[in-house]
């Protein structure tokens, strides 16, 4: 059966099976769903009924499980990744969820648990980072009646507004005026966007004043402008600037006022405008350095003197820098990354006590893992995996964490599985513990050997024999090249005592999936997806468990080819766990291009046929009836079939039966080998002549075969003597 979507939104990227309050479906991953400016992506339900043809239905998770951070949904790919969740429900992630943080975008990535009913439950974006850029900014303005002119102190105001991104998530910024008096024009809560800020700038009158009482606005700034009824925010940083063109008439107050600023963690920027003092060819000596007192430590970092109200625009970009750069944040121009990129979602797999996550872009795509369980949060630094990961090779981008899964070992340890496929360009995979404080003990790394095969790019375990114990690690390098520089693909087949490999043709491993017992001879299968075999059409194989091996050889080939000529790329998702169709037996959900495929499992029937004849022999002078004519020799042939079984549920034990009747008459003449046909002269003194006769078969099929002896009339017929050889 075959559910179709729409093929743009690469519908068929991810299956998965699901079942709710009996009604059982497929969800289907469409992660490029939208418009081609904004690909949101989603989940689709396709429900598995009577009608052949079911329509699948949007579930519209990204405007559900991620109402929450909606905002930030731009180009988000919803659907990329689905997998059960623990202990019921399941996680669809958006990998490429982007947080926007002044002009940077940080691809840190979302998933959203959802319940069986699909009702959402939670959003889990373990990376996800306050902005560098997460400031209430308050700026003091001097609006005395020496500032002049006024429309250059609006114009720097608008300018330096216009560089901040204003949000709730990032900036806010609050003015406070003053001279003999001091007035709130904004607080920080009350706009939410650059462009709001900036008309108001352009609105500000000047309150004037014969007196400049600096220390006053700035302890009331510093009190009242960063409270939390003025809309300071929690864990922001704080920030003020203060612009004046004269010394205070308060500096006296200036130490209990900047000490209020010190108890408070608030930053200052402190710029003296020149040009009242050079317009009255006065010395500003005094006043910078009162200026200087007021910014904070060092001074070549927090004060600016500018010459006059114009040159205010010089220090726009200057000081906007020197904000965005501030100690404790992250900035703009960084050359490396931790968290930022991680893409939380990429690769997932559900554990008993939680989730193991893939960071690949973390560590400047050098890539990790982390895992969100019951414990807590388990996030092991970079350094945890340097024996393998090397420090020096930091730039070189192994994505670790491309896929995630785990084992359990012969002493019912579990080791965890991270996939590095670019690792040395040829790809490793990594076994190992990982405690609840952290640490990390790696167990064996296993190296790929072709470069650009992303050796890793897939792994799965398999319990074959159901003891509860892996027997099997298969390891996937789909792009690996094969003769005729083909991409071929490989799959590794490593047991605990070994390892063996088994290769096949197409991006062999794109997808791997343990399945149930297929075959129902008690051991767990295997599934493998080859999608660009028959020319990009696709191929699934089917691989049956063997004690606790897998067979090298698969048992079923199923080509997209044969289910729909239009199919394309067939198999790169896999999904096997749900009987669908409610036969009682497990059923295949395949992804392909703008498809999703479901198989359903045969019941399997093993027949013994034995025959028996009466009489048991047959003898061919002793005629017993007549067919047609003729007399023959006849026989009764009994066929019993017995039928058992294999599969689970009801089967029925009446079955049509057709009996094809042929006959090959088969004659064959033969000639003697190196026959002698010249004359052979009997003379009289010789009354005896003995000939001697081979006959012999050659296992094929001869009944009632004869011998004829022609000889002479002048010659007379003795007697004949056998000989067995």
């Amino acid at each position: 059966r075959i559910f179709t979507g729409p093929e743009d939104a690469l519908f068929g990227f991810s299956v998965l099976q699901h079942e709710s309050d009996g009604e059982k479906s497929m969800l289907v991953g469409a992660p490029w769903d939208g418009p081609p400016n904004n690909r949101r992506g989603d989940v689709y339900k396709c429900i598995v009924g009577e009608e052949r043809n079911s329509n699948c239905s949007k579930v519209n998770l990204g405007e559900t499980a991620l109402q929450n951070v909606s905002k930030n949904l731009r180009n988000s790919h919803l659907g990329m990744t689905l997998t059960p969740d623990s202990p019921d429900g399941f996680l669809a992630c958006a990998p490429l969820w982007s947080q926007e943080c002044g002009t940077s975008m940080f691809s840190t990535g979302i998933c959203a648990s959802v319940s069986d009913d699909l009702e959402p439950r939670e959003t889990i974006a373990p990376t996800a980072q306050r902005c560098s850029t997460y400031m209430d900014i308050v700026i003091v303005l001097d609006g005395s009646n020496s500032i002049y002119p006024w429309y250059e102190v609006q114009n720097f105001l608008s300018n330096i507004l216009s560089k901040f991104h204003i949000s709730s998530d990032q900036m806010q910024v609050g003015v406070l005026q003053y001279g003999e008096v001091a007035v709130h024009e904004w607080s920080l809560k009350d706009y939410q966007t650059t462009q709001e800020v900036v008309e108001a700038a352009k609105n500000i009158s000047r309150q004037e004043g014969r007196e400049t009482r600096t220390a006053y606005a700035i302890h009331m700034a510093c009190t009242e402008a960063f409270s939390a009824e003025r809309g300071s925010r929690d864990g922001a940083t704080k920030v003020m600037i203060v612009v004046t063109d004269g010394e205070s008439h308060d500096g006296e107050e200036l130490p209990e006022a900047l000490k209020e600023c010190e108890n408070r963690n608030i930053t200052r920027y402190a710029i003296a405008v020149l040009g009242h003092y050079i317009r009255r060819q006065q010395d500003p000596e005094t006043f910078i350095s009162e200026i200087k007192y007021i910014a904070s430590d060092p001074d070549d970092k927090y004060f600016f003197n500018v010459t006059d109200e114009a040159a205010l625009n010089d220090i726009v970009d200057a000081l906007g820098d020197r904000i965005f750069t501030l100690e404790g944040t992250l900035g703009y121009n960084q050359s490396s990354f931790h968290m930022e990129m991680s893409q939380i979602g990429f690769s997932t797999h559900t554990l008993d006590d939680g989730i193991l996550f893939g960071m690949v872009g973390a560590y400047d795509w050098d890539g990790g893992v982390l895992k969100e369980g019951t414990s807590g949060r388990i996030m092991p630094p970079r350094e945890a995996f340097e024996s393998e990961f090397p420090l020096e090779l930091k730039n070189h981008a192994a994505y670790l964490g491309y896929t995630v899964s785990s084992v359990i070992v012969g002493d019912w340890k579990r080791l965890y599985l991270a996939g590095a496929p670019r690792f040395k360009h040829k790809g490793k995979v990594i076994l190992f513990e990982l405690s609840d404080e952290g640490d990390v003990s790696i167990v064996q790394a296993l190296n790929g050997e072709q470069i650009g095969s992303y050796y890793g790019s897939e792994v799965c375990g398999l319990d074959i024999d159901k003891d509860g114990i892996t027997d099997v690690l298969l390891v996937a390098a789909p792009m690996f090249l094969g003769s005729g520089n083909k991409e071929a693909g490989r799959v590794y087949i490593y047991t605990l005592s070994g390892s063996d490999e088994k290769s096949q043709d197409a991006r062999f491993g794109y997808a791997l999936a343990a399945t149930p017992d297929l075959n129902h001879d008690g051991f767990t299968d295997l599934l493998v997806g080859a999608p660009l075999e028959d020319e990009h059409k696709g191929a699934i194989y089917v691989y049956h468990g063997d004690g606790i091996y897998i067979t090298h050889n698969y048992k079923q080939r199923i080509p997209g080819s044969s289910i729909s000529p239009s199919l394309q790329y067939f198999g790169r998702s896999l999904s096997a766990r749900l009987d669908l169709d409610g036969d009682e037996l497990i059923d295949l959900a395949v992804g392909a291009q703008g498809s999703a495929v479901m198989l359903s499992s045969r019941s399997i029937v093993q027949i013994n046929v034995s025959l028996s004849f009466q009489p048991h022999s047959i003898n061919v002078i002793q005629k017993t009836c007549q067919r047609g004519s003729r007399e023959s020799a006849c026989l009764n042939a009994t066929a019993c079939f017995t039928t058992v079984s294999r599969s689970p549920g009801p089967h029925s034990n009446s079955f049509g039966m057709t009996l094809y009747i042929f006959h090959y008459p088969q004659i064959h003449t033969l000639s003697l080998s190196n026959p002698k046909q010249k004359p052979y002269v009997i003379r009289s003194p010789r009354r005896r002549l003995a000939v001697e006769v081979q006959l012999q078969n050659r296992l094929e099929n001869a009944y009632n075969t004869s011998l004829t002896l022609h000889y002479s009339r002048n010659l007379h017929f003795s007697s004949l003597r056998g000989y067995p050889l």
